[in-house]
């Protein structure tokens, strides 16, 4: 997307400038008119929204004629992403760095099975209630976690997450964390049960990524940025810090609740991700939306070839977390965007003069020198 503008500036004679071709022009009133352009997109992006409709499409067929197992896989796949964008959207574009977003994800995946099993609301219908509930619960508890800031924040999020887990082990009802099965299943037929989940999972992977990439292009997404480099001079400029924070928190509550709860139906199991989904962002590159689809893709090989190994994989995770971090500080997404000007989701705006040409890497290069208006 490219907005043009013009601008006047008012000068003593007439004339033009800007070198050969004369784009800034003077007239005898003395009013000088540039045209400018405020780019948006990158080819890169356009690409990338092609190849993204069309590989949505065909996963969407899987159902038809994949296996269950790819599917399963896929489903997988999908919770680890929606909650790593999440997490991402809190500590990467927030400042909010949490390590108990584990407790919003029980929570969705234990509030499916008391509306499935107590309620009698069918399991798919359940999901996004689900979601919503998580979101509900965790509106009080940023009362409490708002009040502390930085590394007290961390470790006050992973306390609030212990108490959400020990309250809950101590409920019978839901299997005294031990668990317990999804009585709700019992009537839906085994190819049903997973092609809904599948497609459930498709169309959250997807929308989470869509929503946090338009939420970044908008004004309360540039709110966002600025809070997290300094609260103090974004609140000067009239930002409201309170209320942009807690609608980062909530989503991202939302966002881990329903991941909860897909993963729930699909593994009626519960686990706690917190640590991986940090792994999936730090890997794949914080602060940017291509780094959680690098980092899960990384994790989901990783895990299907090595998690064999027990604990061994598990220190081979955080040494090969410690090596990527001091080797490239940005992630591998960052790395990549760097070196070679790839963005295929760009939330930045550039702002394009009508010498400016595109370079083969897609950054902007100035082709024509800048001289001043000749009387």
């Amino acid at each position: 997307m490219v907005a043009r503008f013009s601008i006047s500036l008012s000068t003593d004679c007439g004339g033009e400038g800007w070198g050969e071709g004369g784009v800034l022009r003077v007239s005898a009133l003395g009013v000088a008119v540039m045209t400018y352009a405020v780019e948006r997109a990158t080819r890169a992006s356009r690409a990338g929204g092609v190849v993204a409709l069309v590989l949505a499409a065909f996963l969407a067929t899987f159902p038809f004629w994949a296996d269950a197992g790819w599917m399963r896989e896929f489903n997988e796949m999908a919770c680890y992403l929606i909650f790593a964008m999440m997490w991402n959207l809190l500590a990467g574009y927030g400042g909010m760095v949490s390590i108990g977003q584990q407790a919003f994800l029980g929570l969705g995946g234990y509030a499916l099975l008391v509306m499935g099993n107590f309620f009698g609301i069918s399991p798919f219908v359940a999901v996004p209630i689900a979601a919503l509930l998580t979101m509900l619960v965790a509106l009080p508890v940023s009362v409490v976690a708002f009040r502390l800031q930085g590394g007290y924040f961390a470790i006050g999020t992973w306390v609030i997450s212990e108490v959400f887990r020990l309250s809950i082990a101590n409920v019978s009802t839901v299997g005294g964390g031990s668990g317990t099965s999804l009585t709700a299943l019992r009537g839906i037929d085994k190819a049903t049960r997973v092609s809904v989940t599948f497609w459930l999972c498709l169309v959250s992977a997807f929308a989470s990524v869509a929503l946090v990439y338009w939420f970044l292009r908008s004004r309360q997404g540039l709110a966002l940025l600025a809070i997290r480099d300094s609260e103090v001079a974004s609140e000067s400029q009239g930002v409201n810090v309170r209320a942009t924070k807690l609608g980062v928190y909530l989503v991202s509550a939302f966002g881990a609740g329903l991941a909860g709860a897909l993963y729930f139906l699909g593994n009626l199991r519960i686990v706690n991700w917190t640590a991986f989904s940090i792994f999936i962002v730090m890997i794949g590159g914080i602060g940017t939306i291509e780094g959680p689809i690098i980092g899960v893709v990384l994790f989901y090989l990783l895990n299907k070839f090595f998690s064999d190994y027990g604990t061994w994989y598990l220190v081979g995770l955080g040494v090969l977390a410690i090596v990527v971090t001091i080797r490239f500080p940005r992630g591998l997404w960052g790395w990549i965007s760097h070196e070679y000007g790839l963005h295929f989701f760009p939330v930045q705006r550039r702002l394009l003069l009508p010498t400016d040409a595109k370079a083969d890497d897609g950054r902007l290069q100035v082709d024509a020198p800048i001289t001043r208006a000749q009387g």
